[in-house]
């Protein structure tokens, strides 16, 4: 097995071996076997199940909940020749019926779905027809209510597996404690228990806790001393992202931001700018992040206090994927913990105000008692808010625990680019260019320029198409509509709003049953993750790998060495001129950037090399300059 998997291996993916636990994982699936990976971010997880999916007969089956990374995995297999699509809330219905049929009939090597499509009786009818070799779960732990983002459409997972009872499942997470692991296997029905974990020790990443009044000063100089590789700023709130992004900009460090109220498009192009080295720095809410696969991240800080270690460990899990030096800070100010206690509280909006949204949604899309389900709305939520004059953050709070009820979805905006396919078969095409001259110019332009229209539905720019058949981009989108209106084509202008979708049919508020015990276990849970985030900036007297490490269940007394609280306790046994010292023979070389000075006196805590630099400075000994490359000057000594 492991000889054909390694040469798909190379042969699909480029890569001479597979990593650590990876091989494992993939023989174990090879093997039929139910397998639950826990790999740290970035660790490869995709991989698992497309290698030996490539090795099996039949279909794999994906699981998701993030479009935008089904979308781009799609892509990249695409690319590669091989055949995948995927299905997700907002499409045109006959692209999911083209999709459907293309997995039914074999035509397909990976169908990616999002959970919420597996309650359809459409895609069950699909499913009966499929020949599934493979079920790839991925973010599993969305499956279970101790997890930190449980979500109810995951349970019906297992619903399924009676359809496709040879294939195993292969769920994939980067974080679940121990008590999540447990609930996974027992929800998706593994016929055994059957786990592989890699550590969750990143050893060369360090983690560390400034409490510190002046967050952007700390921002400043961490952000000036990295001389290479990029760097995430991770903020809680939309508004800051663009005030950071400015500031840094206005200070001369080279940074975007991005966050899930931006039009796709533009998220598109400011993720690639940071992704290809153009700008340094991008400061960004959670939203960003899922999916990125970029290696020379040196640098992710927290400006907030996230709501969970899970979230914390997973956003700061994105530095140093190149195995190189990486830090990871979280900037505390005295605020921040009430801050995060007070969003907690905002999290969970009164019962009777959750049914008045709901209600509201009704109207809103006028949507029948008994109706809606399964159907998708474009949904921009400040419009909602501010017709029934609710504030934007109860409504999202609303919205996201009617989604964890399984009542609804609400997706991100993403860019979904116009398609279009036509229906009509050959024969039919001549007849009615001649009953319909005045679409005979787009129909022959569509037929030389789109190659697979006439049986698959392709990417379509409008305006590509007026310029090519001497149309107006507006006459072109008018005849497409009127093209469909014929049943000639099917046309789904490109959209880029955000999706509500109805999970279940719309019920009268009279009969509207929200599960208290659930609302307020969830509410209890969400306590004890702040709680644990609290406890972990407060403790300063151990390890924060160690901490980090056992709140995940894995027990080690062999500290980092590294982080604020090592190196805090080593530092008060050393003399001060020990410090001033060793930069002096740091510097016997002429010119060294900051950020290597303090690298090389690693033995000593950041704060008391960076207060020697200082000292070295005013008194002549050294000199900083603009770039950020610390100097040494002759002929004069200094003594403290």
């Amino acid at each position: 097995m492991s000889e054909q998997t390694r040469h798909i291996l190379t042969q699909f993916w480029g890569y001479p071996n597979f990593r650590p636990l990876q091989e494992d994982i993939v023989d174990s699936v090879m093997a039929g076997k139910d397998t639950l990976a826990l790999l740290p971010t970035g660790g490869g997880k995709s991989i698992c199940f497309q290698v030996p999916a490539m090795a099996m007969e039949g279909l794999c089956l994906v699981i998701t909940p993030l479009i935008a990374l089904m979308k781009d995995q799609v892509a990249h297999l695409v690319e590669k020749g091989i055949p995948a699509a995927a299905i997700y809330s907002g499409m045109h219905p006959d692209a999911l019926e083209l999709a459907y049929n293309q997995a039914a009939f074999g035509r397909l090597k990976f169908l990616y779905v999002s959970p919420e499509r597996l309650q359809t009786h459409a895609f069950i009818e699909a499913l009966k027809k499929m020949k599934v070799c493979l079920l790839a779960v991925d973010e599993s732990h969305c499956i279970s209510q101790w997890g930190y983002d449980f979500r109810p459409p995951y349970l019906k997972i297992a619903d399924i597996r009676p359809y496709i009872p040879t294939a195993p499942v292969l769920a994939l997470t980067a974080t679940a404690t121990a008590k999540v692991v447990d609930d996974i296997q027992v929800r998706l029905g593994f016929r055994e228990k059957n786990v592989f974990q890699s550590s969750f020790e990143r050893k060369n990443v360090t983690y560390n806790v400034f409490h510190e009044a002046d967050k952007y000063g700390v921002l400043y100089r961490k952000l000036s001393a990295m001389t290479e590789g990029s760097a995430i700023v991770y903020v809680r709130n939309r508004k800051r992202t663009q005030v950071i992004a400015d500031w840094l900009n206005s200070v001369g460090i080279s940074a975007t931001f991005y966050h899930a109220g931006l039009e796709a498009k533009t998220r598109d192009e400011r993720q690639d700018l940071w992704m290809k080295g153009k700008v340094k720095v991008i400061a960004a809410t959670n939203a960003f992040g899922m999916g990125i696969d970029k290696p020379d991240v040196r640098l992710v800080i927290h400006m907030d206090l996230p709501d969970s270690i899970e979230a914390y460990f997973q956003e700061a899990g994105r530095a140093g994927r190149d195995l190189k030096p990486s830090e990871a800070f979280l900037l505390v100010s005295p605020a921040d913990i009430k801050k995060l206690q007070d969003d907690l509280a905002q999290s969970f909006p009164e019962l009777d105000r959750i049914k008045l949204i709901y209600n509201a949604l009704g109207n809103y899309f006028n949507i029948p008692i008994g109706a809606g389900a399964n159907v998708s709305y474009p949904f921009v939520m400040q419009e909602f808010a501010h017709r029934y004059d609710f504030t934007v953050a109860e409504v999202f709070h609303s919205l996201k625990i009617l989604e964890k009820e399984g009542f609804l979805m609400l997706s991100d905006s993403f860019d979904e680019p116009s398609k279009v396919m036509i229906k009509a078969s050959r024969d039919d095409i001549y007849g009615f260019q001649v009953n319909n001259p005045q679409y005979s110019d787009l129909v022959k332009c569509m037929l030389r320029s789109l190659p697979g229209v006439m049986t698959d539905f392709v990417k379509v720019n409008e305006e590509t198409l007026a310029k090519k058949s001497g149309l107006t981009t507006e006459k072109v989108v008018e005849q497409l509509k009127k093209l469909e209106a014929y049943n000639f084509v099917s046309y789904a202008p490109r959209n880029d709003k955000p999706q509500i979708l109805f999970l279940s049919e719309f019920v009268d508020t009279k009969h509207f049953v929200l599960s208290k015990e659930n609302y307020f276990d969830r509410k209890r849970d969400a306590e004890e993750r702040v709680k644990a985030v609290i406890d972990f900036v407060s403790n300063d007297e151990e390890c924060r790998s160690v901490q980090l490490l056992r709140y995940f269940n894995e027990k080690t007394k062999k500290t980092c060495g590294r982080c604020d609280v090592c190196l805090g306790q080593s530092s008060h046994k050393v003399p001060y001129g020990s410090i001033e010292e060793k930069v002096r023979n740091v510097m016997s070389e002429s010119h060294l950037p900051m950020q290597e000075v303090v690298s090389r006196c690693s033995e000593f805590g950041e704060a008391d090399v960076l207060d020697a630099i200082r000292f070295l400075v005013d008194n002549g000994v050294l000199q900083v300059e603009r770039d950020g490359m610390v100097k040494r000057k002759d002929n004069k000594k200094s003594r403290r």
